[in-house]
């Protein structure tokens, strides 16, 4: 295998990995996945993707960030959620993670919850909070997702066309 091969082995290793991580919050899913495609094309001398490109897939990877931040931001407002519910909702997404499935669904709903009871917030009032920081979560990490698959997208169409 020679060098060129490797690194583009590693490179989509890496943006598999991060597209992995773009709705597993233990790994920088959008980092992996922009320094995959950025290891890419260097190991290809840059010959198929130029500047533009490079700068369009950085702007996505940052506007990921901030439509995911929007996105847990207004689900949490919306149904007037505290500080402590959206930390909640954090916290109970990466302990979810260790419960497969079912754990990754309920615990930011879960978090969101114990996050406001912590704040003597009613159960009803929690109750929304957790939902609604659930949504927002869920909404977010869509998106994060669906501009993760458009950075594959630019990747594949500049690559291998």
């Amino acid at each position: 295998m020679d060098a060129t091969t490797a690194l583009l082995v590693l490179a989509y290793a890496m943006a598999l990995i991060g597209l992995v991580g773009s709705v597993l919050p233990l790994i920088p899913g959008v980092p992996l996945l922009l320094g995959g495609l950025l290891l890419a094309a260097w190991a290809e001398d840059f010959v198929y993707l130029g500047p533009g490109a490079l700068v369009a897939l950085g702007a996505l990877a940052v506007l990921s960030y901030a439509v995911d931040f929007a996105a847990g931001a207004l689900g949490t407002r919306r149904y007037g959620a505290s500080r402590r519910a959206a930390l909640g909702a954090a916290l109970g997404a990466l302990v979810g993670l260790f419960f497969g499935l079912p754990g990754i669904l309920l615990g930011p709903l879960l978090g969101a919850i114990l996050g406001e009871l912590s704040a003597r917030r009613s159960l009803p009032e929690a109750g929304r909070a957790g939902l609604g920081a659930a949504i927002g979560m869920a909404v977010g990490a869509a998106a994060k997702l669906a501009i993760s698959f458009t950075m594959v997208g630019i990747y594949v169409v500049l690559r291998f066309s």
